[in-house]
């Protein structure tokens, strides 16, 4: 199970490795709210598949805004194969490039989607919390809670969150899941303070039926 699972996770492991060391005093959550005030709009913060800001997958059914001024590196970020029987990397933003060095925890977003066929007996999206909290643990992760049934709009999916020590503060992770006609879709959120993640969280929205026609 874990080879296969290795996938999606890599991006979430890219996404903690992109958090800096602070070396300055004050609030990381703080910090990274003044950061986004100030950043001006860069390249790449709308995909092709974003408007102005905007993702939208009308697939699963989901819109995410985007965090004006950041930086999207789907596109770079896909995986050599394109294998449609393994993961897809749907979105992933950052609040800075990932290659460039900042103080504090480099905010993001990163989801993606896979085919629940490669977890032979998996049938709710609870099951997938199980192997994902243990790699996210062995990243050096701690889960802050059990994981837990989210509601987001017309959608109910599954929620882990978890913490992890950076020298002088504290990166925050929460992974919502959904399993929707044979996929398994998980929605990654990364930041400063747990109030960011809500905040992140707070910009995805699953539409009802019959607002999306």
């Amino acid at each position: 199970m874990f080879s296969r699972f290795a996938i999606p996770l890599f991006f979430l492991f890219l996404a903690g490795l992109v958090a800096a060391q602070d070396t300055s005093t004050g609030s990381s959550s703080s910090k990274s709210k003044q950061k986004t005030e100030q950043r001006v709009k860069s390249n790449g913060a709308a995909s092709a598949d974003t408007d102005e800001g905007l993702y939208r997958n009308p697939e699963f059914g989901f819109t995410y805004h985007v965090r004006y001024g950041w930086v999207d590196r789907t596109e770079a970020m896909q995986p050599e194969e394109n294998d449609p029987s393994k993961s897809r990397l749907l979105l992933a933003a950052f609040e800075h490039p990932p290659e460039v060095t900042g103080e504090g925890v480099n905010s993001a977003v990163i989801i993606t989607v896979e085919s629940a066929a490669t977890y032979p007996g998996l049938k709710t999206a609870a099951d997938y919390m199980g192997p994902l909290t243990e790699v996210t643990t062995a990243k050096g992760f701690k889960a802050t809670q059990d994981p837990y049934e989210f509601p987001i709009g017309s959608q109910t999916l599954v929620r882990g969150d978890f913490s992890k020590g950076l020298s002088s503060l504290t990166m925050y992770q929460s992974s919502l899941v959904l399993l929707h006609k044979g996929s398994i879709v998980s929605f990654t959120f990364i930041g400063g303070s747990e109030d960011e993640v809500e905040e992140l969280i707070e910009k995805l929205a699953f539409p009802s039926a019959n607002k999306r026609h």
